[in-house]
């Protein structure tokens, strides 16, 4: 997304450097979306955020110049040595929620490597929080994994998923086991829709054993970003009332940049 701006206004960049990507978002003084951009992390945390910072000017035709604070966070936020600041992935995400939901929510980010249950009260202040860094289990990176074993395309699996009538969760969450009864499966013939549906299933059934659920639960991050039917699947299972932001994926760094206006705000009025 991008936008022609005029020079009179402030801008802000703020970006979210994951484990499996980097996501930067550009936002003017009003706080709205000029541009945002996502990329592959990749082997080098540094190129990759270079990259993702001036595509994300490119898309809105702006310079290094114009932009008066950069605020950093996720995995690799150490590693943006351009960046004015940085933030806690945790602080980012509930910025970012509460930003389209300003009540009292609990955020579920399914990332790549690890997932997050922040609980927020009604001023958007973090209650508490809880993280998934054991194994992929509950995150995107397992059902990656079971994709490349189906050989199929990522793009395919929510609408493939949405086919199947069957509530039969894989029954490991070791991705090294789970692929091993993917592999039993397919032996016995089972439809792939069915498949993905149990991998949807238990990655549903791992953020439902990370805490208590209830009331307006947010979900963010790639996941669900590509894959809708997430929301659905933890309707039915908790009965509660399932919110999804505009852009999912770009939650951590939305948040980001409003630290980043925030930032700069506090420092003129010193």
């Amino acid at each position: 997304m991008s936008k022609n701006l005029s020079t009179s206004i402030s801008f802000f960049v703020g970006l979210d450097v994951g484990t499996s990507y980097v996501k930067s978002v550009l936002i003017d003084n009003n706080k709205e979306i000029l541009s945002s951009f996502v990329k592959r992390t990749g082997t080098s945390i540094e190129n990759s955020s270079k990259t993702a910072f001036e595509e994300v000017l490119s898309g809105a035709s702006l310079s290094r110049s114009s932009i008066k604070h950069i605020t950093a966070t996720g995995y690799g936020k150490s590693k943006v040595s351009f960046a004015d600041s940085n933030k806690t992935e945790i602080s980012c995400h509930a910025k970012g929620a509460y930003h389209y939901f300003p009540k009292k929510i609990t955020v579920i980010d399914i990332g790549g490597q690890d997932t997050k249950v922040i609980k927020l009260d009604e001023k958007g202040k973090i209650v508490r929080f809880k993280m998934n860094r054991k194994c992929a289990a509950g995150t995107g990176a397992f059902i990656e994994e079971i994709a490349y074993r189906l050989d199929l395309p990522l793009k395919e699996l929510n609408n493939l998923a949405a086919k199947s009538t069957l509530n039969a969760p894989l029954a490991s969450f070791c991705t090294v086991f789970a692929k091993t009864e993917i592999l039993t499966r397919i032996k016995d013939g089972e439809k792939v829709e069915d498949m993905i549906k149990s991998a949807f299933d238990s990655v549903i059934r791992r953020i439902i054993e990370m805490a208590v659920l209830e009331g307006s639960i947010v979900l963010t991050g790639g996941l669900i970003a590509h894959n809708r039917i997430i929301g659905v699947i933890l309707k039915k299972e908790i009965n509660a009332d399932i919110l999804i932001p505009p852009h999912p994926q770009l939650i951590g760094a939305i948040g980001a940049a409003h630290f980043a206006l925030e930032s700069y705000v506090l420092e003129i009025n010193q």
